[in-house]
């Protein structure tokens, strides 16, 4: 039998947990995000859904209660800005900011793809903002993610980078609609786009190896 790594697990429970809450506080017209920052009180939603996870995944709620203590330690991390700010997010490797009517599926489809901004820590958050604000006005593609402050073995330097998801790479108009959208909001400097066909197949940037479809 295969021993489970309680961090791990841990880290899965979690991330189901705040996936559940996202999408039902989502369900009823409501943002982490614009709770968190706004100050206002969702006490009483975290339990109720916490209460669904657990209904629904006994024994990963048990881990979470485990690792935190009570649901209360979570609500005060999420207060204070984890998955909401990629600097104060530890427990998750993203952010994610599906825009309103995108199903979260949409971004594993092969025919999608995604603009690549790498940017500085002292900078992410409020970068991360301007993006995940356009992408729920509809302004941009189908989703938004960001690399947060949690140490990531994958990753090659310091560095955070967004993602910013078209539904399909073929396009172009639309792929060059976002492009644009992105420089009026700030992204002036020029940025590569990858194809979820590249990276299915595991093909990531090396010298001499170019890896971006597009690049504007």
């Amino acid at each position: 039998m295969v021993e489970v790594d309680p961090e791990a697990l841990a880290d899965v429970a979690y991330g189901i947990f705040e996936h559940m809450l996202n999408r039902g506080l989502q369900a009823n017209g409501r943002f982490l995000y614009a709770l968190v920052e706004d100050g206002v009180d969702f006490e009483a939603d975290l339990l109720r859904i916490f209460g669904e996870f657990a209904g629904e995944y006994p024994q990963l709620a048990d881990v979470l209660l485990g690792k935190f203590s009570d649901v209360g330690m979570i609500y005060t991390m999420l207060r204070e800005g984890e998955c909401v700010l990629p600097s104060k997010t530890t427990q998750t490797y993203w952010i994610v900011q599906d825009a309103p009517g995108s199903a979260p599926e949409a971004i594993e489809d092969e025919n999608a793809g995604k603009w690549l901004i790498f940017q500085e820590p002292d900078v992410v958050d409020a970068l991360w903002k301007k993006v995940r604000d356009a992408t729920v006005a509809l302004e941009l593609g189908i989703s938004a993610k960001v690399s947060t402050a949690k140490p990531n073995p994958d990753s090659r330097d310091s560095r955070k980078v967004i993602y910013v998801y078209t539904k399909d790479w073929a396009d172009e108009a639309d792929v060059m609609r976002v492009r644009e959208r992105l420089r009026e909001i700030g992204f002036t400097d020029r940025i590569g786009y990858k194809r979820n066909i590249e990276t299915f197949a595991g093909e990531y940037a090396k010298k001499g190896k170019r890896v971006t479809y597009y690049s504007a």
